[in-house]
């Protein structure tokens, strides 16, 4: 019996090729944009699961009430992870990682011992010998328990090992960094490659040198190991005697004032799960991690789901509209003795012969389209062919997928009356044209949600891109790593102001983009004494022609100057957010204090955004400093290849032995949003995916539409009816339809999306023309749909539709 269901099933599958084709197809599209996006939400829940010990390790968090408002943060005092470990038992291993580029993280140049040749690498990351062991850093070659413990040794990845030392000769070799020789490092272990989708990368890891165990200055992120059975409640609870312990004490010995004592006891510190880190980690934290979004997860997931549900109802809608084609089929069979359940069976089959089919299409599609979206997503996501859970999972869900989908269409054409059928009184696919009406309605309301959401992303990015920034980005080439040019710096500088391209120059890492330095301190008015209340800011290092440079505007004040000798010691320029934080008036001339050091405020800049749009302009300040991390060099507008042709050739005659590393300052700040761009991209490829599917479904009927109605369109063409009225009679149905589809959507996706701008603290503000664009798109791509077989339809000849009368 099952072999002749096969067979029947085949023989309707080949029968109508053009409703095979949309069926498959359809089918097909949805599978592999659901795979797709199950691939990406693996990847994003994935994070930091490697970890054998992930249940017991947490990075420290803390967290309190300044000027009534939440702050958080997760650098933390150099004693804290040791204080954590002594005072509670519960706690195993305490241990300290630091990200901070001014302490030796992020990017550097390096060589090996006895070559010329710098490289310039990223991925530079300091920890202790706790961290390492927390962390369970696996070593391929050399000591785990000894890796960290020489304060000039280095661990290198395997990777990096492959590329650096080809001989395979590895331990107790010599790295030079930033071209000092003075301070040469020694390879103490080569560690497997940390795993892509951890929450920290790096390929170099270094021993943390700083000695200070201030319990004010937090530069470092604590891990903790802890005991199995602890209650993570209790210990949190607990740990708040650190504040009290440790912390006030050092702020007292300092002379801090009692509203700043008092904002110290409203700290609380939580344990964040190593794997919560990538996906529930609040921007507050400001961590220097990229990071991932839960809420995105669940909304890609839920997109994956509408797009497979779209797929079904497109199967539901086929099924159920082709009714009169299988009536007979079903009157005969009922006639002659065949149960019910034979029906049922004999359609369900048919279904999953579809389902089976179209998820072989839809993994074969999705496969071949993984490198675009790995692309798109910015991932390395892999087909987990080698998974063994993978392709019996397939099979389950072809499985389910196809009866979930088969069910209704086998209930409905099982139920047919024989005599009903065989009297030529059926109605024609009509008893469930609600329901198709309804089905068509959904897809085209998710269609449109998914529209209205790719326009209103890609009219933030816009905005992103084009705000008034406080500073001019445009035409600004970073030099990176050029802290090698060492003492002949200044040199190159008035080399570079030599060119005939180059404009303005300033020596500094501390840039307005993420991966610059950032170094962050508190002030207090000094007329008000150790009695202030503390302003946390960023104090930024940088030299005489920084704010010309970087085409920043000063409110008040002046700009740093070389005439007054004042400036290098003890002058310094506030953004307006600060002024306005110290709460201070006629501000120019007067001082403030941080930890102890004084100094005088010149000048006020306007503020300018130095994190993503999606967090307010905090406090600033300035102050002539050293730092060679980077050179920034403003271009005059015209040929910029040969501008930065004058300037590598200039580069290679003062530093022959390492190749130049710039970027552009305004492609920098564009990657700081780079998960907007990618959000943005990802929701245009599915809605295409969407409106794809709910095409194919809109095609489908329209064409069955059109073969019911031959008779009466013939009718109308010979009695005289005009193609107007033909083509307004077959798509003003439809057109209904997509119309109640847009009302349905608009509500939908403006709740949605004004939610997730709301992630922003500058962003648009949603209008009509944006609802209006969508409603456009939606209605010309179902006009452009259903005109063909319309057009089509208000063209044939009458004699063909009437010949069998």
């Amino acid at each position: 019996m099952f072999r002749n269901h096969i067979k029947i099933a085949w023989r309707s599958i080949k029968k109508d090729k053009l409703f095979t084709t949309i069926k498959i197809g359809g089918f097909a599209v949805g599978i592999a944009a659901c795979l797709l996006i199950a691939l990406f939400i693996r990847n994003e829940v994935g994070y930091d699961q490697h970890y054998k010990n992930k249940n017991q390790i947490y990075r420290v968090v803390m967290q309190g009430l300044f000027n009534s408002e939440t702050v958080k943060s997760t650098h933390f005092q150099l004693p804290l992870a040791d204080a954590l470990q002594s005072d509670f038992p519960e706690i195993i291993k305490a241990g300290k990682v630091n990200n901070i580029e001014i302490f030796g993280a992020g990017k550097r140049g390096m060589r090996l011992e006895g070559f010329n040749q710098n490289n310039f690498e990223d991925g530079f990351l300091l920890a202790d010998q706790e961290a390492f062991e927390i962390l369970e850093i696996n070593l391929e070659q050399g000591n785990p328990e000894t890796a960290l413990s020489n304060p000039k040794s280095i661990v290198i990845s395997k990777t990096k090992a492959a590329k650096y030392f080809k001989d395979g000769k590895v331990l107790g070799e010599t790295i030079i960094l930033d071209n000092d020789s003075s301070t040469p490092y020694t390879v103490t272990g080569v560690m497997k490659d940390i795993p892509k989708n951890s929450h920290l990368n790096f390929d170099f890891l270094l021993p943390i040198e700083d000695t200070r165990m201030s319990w004010t200055n937090q530069n470092y992120f604590t891990y903790v190991l802890v005991d199995p059975n602890t209650n993570i409640q209790e210990l949190e609870k607990k740990m708040i005697s650190i504040v009290e312990d440790y912390v006030i004490p050092a702020q007292l010995d300092r002379g801090r004032a009692p509203d700043f004592i008092d904002v110290l006891r409203t700290i609380e510190y939580k344990l964040q799960p190593v794997t919560d880190i990538h996906l529930y980690s609040d921007i507050k934290m400001a961590d220097g991690l990229k990071h991932g979004d839960i809420r995105f997860v669940w909304l890609f997931a839920a997109i994956a789901g509408f797009v497979l549900l779209l797929a079904v109802i497109n199967f539901i809608n086929l099924s159920t509209a082709k009714s009169a084609n299988r009536a007979k089929e079903v009157g005969l069979r009922k006639t002659i003795g065949a149960f019910k359940s034979n029906l049922i069976f004999q359609f369900l089959t048919e279904s999953i012969m579809f389902s089976l089919v179209s998820f072989l299409l839809g993994i074969l599609l999705a496969w071949l389209l993984l490198p675009s979206f790995n692309s798109i997503a910015s991932k390395t996501i892999t087909m987990p062919w080698t998974v063994w859970w993978f392709l019996p999972m397939v099979l389950v869900s072809a499985l389910l997928v196809g009866a979930i989908a088969g069910l209704y269409p086998a209930f409905y054409l099982s139920s047919f009356k024989p005599v009903n059928v065989l009297k030529g009184s059926l109605s024609l696919g009509g008893k469930s044209g609600k329901l198709r009406s309804g089905l068509v309605i959904f897809q085209f309301t998710t269609s449109v949600i998914l529209i209205i959401g790719t326009l209103i992303i890609y009219q933030q990015m816009d905005f992103i891109l084009k705000k008034e920034l406080g500073y001019d980005k445009e035409h600004v080439v970073i030099l990176e790593g050029t802290n090698v040019l060492g003492k002949s710096t200044e040199a190159f500088k008035a080399q570079l102001l030599q060119l005939p391209m180059v404009k303005e120059v300033t020596v500094t890492n501390y840039l307005p983009v993420d991966g610059a330095s950032r170094n962050g301190n508190t002030f207090r008015r000094a007329d008000e004494g150790n009695e202030g209340r503390g302003v946390p800011a960023q104090i930024w290092r940088v030299d005489y022609d920084y704010i010309k440079t970087l085409g920043m505007k000063l409110k008040e004040g002046r700009d740093f100057s070389k005439k007054f000798a004042s400036d290098s010691l003890n002058a310094i320029i506030i953004n307006a957010s600060m002024e306005h934080e110290l709460g201070l008036t006629n501000a120019i001339g007067q001082e403030i204090d941080n930890n102890g050091q004084m100094f005088k405020i010149i000048g006020i800049v306007e503020d300018f955004h130095f994190k993503s749009l999606k967090e307010d302009i905090s406090s600033l300040s300035l102050v002539i400093g050293k730092d060679t991390g980077a050179i920034s060099v403003k271009l005059e507008k015209g040929n910029v290849n040969q501008a930065l042709a004058s300037i590598e050739s200039l580069w290679n005659k003062n530093i022959p032995n390492q190749s130049i590393n710039y970027n552009f300052l305004d492609q920098e700040f564009t990657r700081m949003h780079d998960d907007v761009q990618r959000m943005g991209k990802i929701f245009n490829s599915f809605a295409l995916f969407a409106i794809f599917v709910a095409c194919l479904g809109l095609f489908a009927l329209s064409a069955f539409m059109v073969e019911q109605r031959k008779k009466e369109i013939s009718i109308r063409l010979v009695l005289g009816a005009p193609f107007k009225s033909i083509y307004q009679l077959l798509t003003l149905d439809f057109m209904k339809l997509i119309f109640i589809s847009i009302c349905i959507a608009i509500p939908i996706g403006w709740y949605l999306m004004n939610r997730w701008l709301q992630d922003f603290a500058y962003h648009i503000t949603i209008g009509w023309g944006t609802f209006l664009v969508a409603s456009l798109i939606a209605l010309t791509i179902a006009i452009l749909t259903i005109s063909y077989q319309s057009v089509s339809a208000a063209l044939i000849k009458p004699l063909k539709g009437l010949r069998t009368e």
